[in-house]
């Protein structure tokens, strides 16, 4: 399993904004780019002139690390969206939205998506009643998503599930006290919060 091990608070100060990779870290004073809100290195400080193409890849760069792909990764679902019929931007955001590691956190059930990417690989998570552990699954329309029943009472989930306050998108429909979620239509973009701009990043494999 591929994944970026490095500090991951160093890759939000790179993008100059706030990628919720640490979970409740990143809303109190302790994080970094609070005391420092300005990109790490010698030259951090420096305002370099911005060109088209630091500006894609930037939009690139800050998508791939919100979801916690690898270059490969992002490149290869990169080109299926465009195969797919549509809008290729949207089309991507829809196909990470849709990954089991994603969903479990969009659930409340991981503080971050580096937390419920872990939850899923320990074989926490169920699709459709049976235990999926690949954090890139993807789920379809009409796939009901679970915790196991003995990972319910795990005090680290039950801590997430009673004091995050997030709400479910709505293409995703809770129940069972919030340890069930049913996938009852695919993601619009109005739907998705990230602050990306996937034209951008449209533009730059484009090239």
């Amino acid at each position: 399993m591929a994944r970026y091990t490095g500090p991951v608070c160093r890759l939000c100060r790179r993008e100059k904004m706030k990628l919720f990779l640490k979970g409740p870290k990143c809303d109190s004073m302790k994080c970094p780019i609070e005391r420092r809100p300005y990109p790490p290195g010698e030259h951090g400080r420096d305002r370099p002139r911005e060109s088209e193409y630091q500006i894609q890849l930037r939009e690139k760069q800050k998508a791939r690390r919100i979801y916690g792909l690898l270059e490969k990764q992002f490149r290869n679902l990169y080109e299926e969206a465009n195969r797919t019929h549509g809008i290729t931007g949207e089309n991507l955001l829809r196909m990470l939205e849709l990954r089991l590691d994603n969903v479990t956190y969009r659930a409340g059930w991981g503080a971050s998506r580096s937390q419920a990417r872990q939850l899923v690989r320990h074989g926490h998570v169920q699709v459709n009643g049976k235990r999926v552990t690949i954090p890139s699954y993807r789920l379809r329309k009409g796939d009901i998503v679970s915790l196991k029943e003995k990972s319910r009472s795990m005090i680290v989930i039950r801590h997430n599930v009673d004091t995050i306050d997030r709400q479910v998108p709505p293409w995703l429909e809770g129940a069972q006290e919030g340890f069930e979620v049913t996938v009852r239509d695919l993601p619009l973009r109005e739907h998705i919060d990230v602050p990306v701009r996937e034209q951008l990043i449209v533009e730059l494999y484009s090239k």
